[in-house]
């Protein structure tokens, strides 16, 4: 086994030098442990939303306190016999009163909607007589739109009979809102976490 090498003799103005900077290193190397100390608490301690907080001894659970009684029988109340008749028209139908967007600053894209009932009749063969507007709330990447359903009222002259075809099938049932907005909606809800 060889000797142990001798002591290296510093001159005393390395030595000054060599101390200050050590120094200096050990304090560096505390704060830096304070840091990493932190970000441990912060991912690994214990958290003011994880902690289970027991309710007042005074706090009921939820439905103690009432019981097993059964709720009282509503009073029967007589109805005339009446007749009703059966409704002529759907909510689809019905000719909205009202727009509910301002025209001027929704841009309003018109869609029409042909009907299957004159599609293999001539031209000659029916008249036009009215049209049923449906409005939509959709949108469009970074703009909204409205989609205007234009359905024409028509009459075959032959038959007399009147016919339209039904406005497109919404989402939700008397909503005013098309597949495109409501799914823009949930994306902006749940991926980008805005507000309703």
């Amino acid at each position: 086994m060889s000797p142990a090498p001798a002591p290296v003799a510093l001159p005393p103005e390395w030595a000054a030098e060599w101390v200050a900077e050590r120094t200096q290193l050990v304090a560096r190397i505390a704060e830096l442990e304070r840091h990493v100390a932190w970000f441990q608490r912060q991912l690994f301690g214990a958290k003011s939303e994880r902690r289970h907080i027991d309710p007042p001894p005074e706090q009921m659970a939820l439905g103690e306190g009432l019981g097993d009684t059964a709720p009282l029988p509503a009073p029967a109340q007589p109805v005339a016999a009446h007749q009703r008749r059966p409704a002529t028209k759907t909510k689809a139908d019905e000719e909205e009163s009202a727009l509910f967007f301002d025209p001027e600053r929704v841009p309003v894209e018109t869609i029409h909607v042909p009907n299957p009932a004159i599609a293999a009749l001539p031209a000659e063969a029916y008249e036009v007589i009215g049209e049923k507007l449906t409005h939509r709330l959709a949108q469009r990447p970074g703009s909204y739109v409205v989609l205007k359903y234009v359905r024409q009222v028509v009459k075959v002259k032959d038959t007399a009979a009147l016919s339209c075809p039904p406005a497109p099938a919404g989402v939700l049932e008397g909503g005013r809102a098309d597949v495109s907005f409501l799914a823009g909606l949930i994306v902006d809800k749940f991926l980008y976490h805005l507000p309703l």
